[in-house]
């Protein structure tokens, strides 16, 4: 028995969900294996109505998902997402200390992996950062981490992921574009399985009842048990 996706906010026009780890948001030609879990259909079949994707996060990533609940909703607020009317945040944890409190990420990006670049930027601050006495890598004695929120400004596939690979703060768990020496660190010395990129707020101007909403997704166990473990401050 499936469980039910948890519900952030709803109301006549739109929904939003917190997306579980190892859930696709609809059908892909490039995951065709999992299509068995699919958040579009899953949401379908809970609340009982069609619903329209609005976004797209990774599979592996958790967090805020929006979608609406007609085409004429979805086409009020889809133009909105590369505006200033949308703002979306998401937390990760990645490889060491951070070059500066915060700052900007401008790294063309290639569409769908291959193909031409588009532009593509990427705001992040810098939460908190540790050290611990357990080494990583042959290289060094200790091992150094960061939590941090980053702001995607554009929409690109695995922006975040990408962004972070090539300023080489590899998102800790990134199967894809991270670094395999701190994955399999974190796997045997935590257990973790997870990628540590989280949706964790969705801000958005309302463009039927013309008022500014926040989502907020709260962060999962093994986000949490991993900042707990490696002696990171959380977010307020």
């Amino acid at each position: 028995m499936k469980k039910d996706l948890a519900i952030l906010y709803e109301d006549d026009d739109y929904i939003a969900i917190n997306k579980p780890a190892g859930v696709l948001v609809h059908k892909t030609n490039l995951a065709k294996e999992e299509q068995e879990l699919l958040a579009v259909q899953m949401l379908r079949d809970q609340i009982n109505c069609k619903v329209f994707p609005l976004h797209r996060i990774d599979r592996p990533t958790t967090g805020i998902l929006v979608f609406a609940k007609s085409s004429e909703a979805a086409s009020l607020l889809q133009p909105l997402f590369p505006t200033d009317a949308v703002k979306k945040e998401y937390l990760a944890i990645v490889r060491g200390f951070m070059p500066q409190e915060s700052g900007s990420i401008e790294a063309p990006l290639k569409k769908h992996l291959v193909g031409d670049l588009q532009e593509a930027t990427t705001l992040y601050t810098s939460i908190s950062s540790t050290e611990i006495p357990f080494s990583s890598s042959p290289k060094y004695p200790t091992s150094r981490y960061s939590l941090i929120m980053a702001c995607p400004k554009t929409g690109r596939m695995h922006q975040i992921r990408r962004h972070m690979a090539h300023i080489r703060h590899y998102i800790i768990g990134d199967s894809t574009h991270g670094d395999n020496k701190q994955n399999n660190f974190f796997k045997k010395q935590y257990g973790l399985q997870n990628l540590l990129l989280h949706a964790y707020t969705f801000e958005f101007f309302h463009p039927i009842l013309k008022s500014q909403i926040q989502v907020k997704a709260p962060i999962p166990e093994h986000f949490k048990n991993t900042i707990d473990n490696i002696g990171l401050e959380t977010v307020k």
